[in-house]
């Protein structure tokens, strides 16, 4: 293997060789990872730590997982495998993928640094294999494969900026102690005068007729995925 090649751990055997019988199992150290990741973030979820939590030491668990690379992917597809949709499309797709937008958001939100732990170097898992196949699925209704990957891709896409923004939103009212509402009114007299100065006619609209900036993020979520699908129906054959 040259340096650098990616060696999916789905091609490694979770038992190499002969020898007395494994103490851990991948889906015991994976668990232990998301544990520690949840808690502590991503870079913390090492094998010396993992290590640590199980009560052995490090360099055993390289028997089982032998790649930091090879950790993540169990880890991000253990996390995608939480995610509870049918075995196969409904027939209704934005009813589908309204399904997979509110899985995968309630997943990122319930483990954040799975935002940086997919790759797109790394080999599907299991887990995740089966949401592509009802994700791309619920989109075979007659449109080329490149037409629904697209697609995908973009739901996914949006999807994910979207709780990129709604994390960062938490964590900015956290360091400041300020609710919404209280930080509008904070920044009440320089928004006043961005308004009376006219230069500014469409941000103006957004401060006085705007209602998005004053939902809950499970309301402003429903609202804007649901002109997401909007724009899918718009690509597809049929009436929308």
């Amino acid at each position: 293997m040259s340096d650098g090649e990616h060696v999916s751990i789905w091609t490694v055997p979770e038992r190499q060789g002969r020898g007395r019988r494994p103490a851990y199992s991948r889906a015991q150290i994976t668990e232990a990872a998301v544990r520690i990741a949840d808690a502590e973030g991503l870079d913390a979820a090492s094998m010396r730590r993992i290590a640590a939590d199980l009560g052995t030491g490090a360099m055993s668990l390289y028997r089982y997982v032998p790649s930091r690379e090879g950790l993540v992917e169990l880890m991000y597809d253990h996390v995608v495998g939480e995610q509870d949709f049918p075995g196969r499309p409904t027939g209704d797709w934005r009813a589908d993928l309204t399904l997979v937008a509110r899985n995968t958001r309630r997943m990122l939100l319930r483990h954040p640094w799975a935002l940086a732990a997919r790759s797109p170097r790394g080999t599907l898992g299991p887990h995740q294999l089966r949401l592509v196949e009802f994700s791309l699925g619920a989109l075979d209704v007659g449109v080329p494969v490149d037409e629904i990957l697209t697609l995908v891709s973009m739901l996914n896409g949006w999807v994910e900026l979207a709780v990129r923004e709604e994390m960062q939103g938490e964590l900015d009212f956290r360091r400041s102690g300020l609710t919404n509402d209280e930080w509008m009114i904070k920044n009440l007299p320089h928004v006043r005068s961005l308004i009376e100065s006219g230069e500014y006619p469409m941000f103006s609209r957004v401060v006085v007729d705007a209602k998005l900036p004053h939902m809950a993020p499970e309301e402003s979520f429903r609202y804007r995925l649901d002109r997401v699908l909007d724009c899918i129906a718009a690509a597809l054959p049929g009436p929308a």
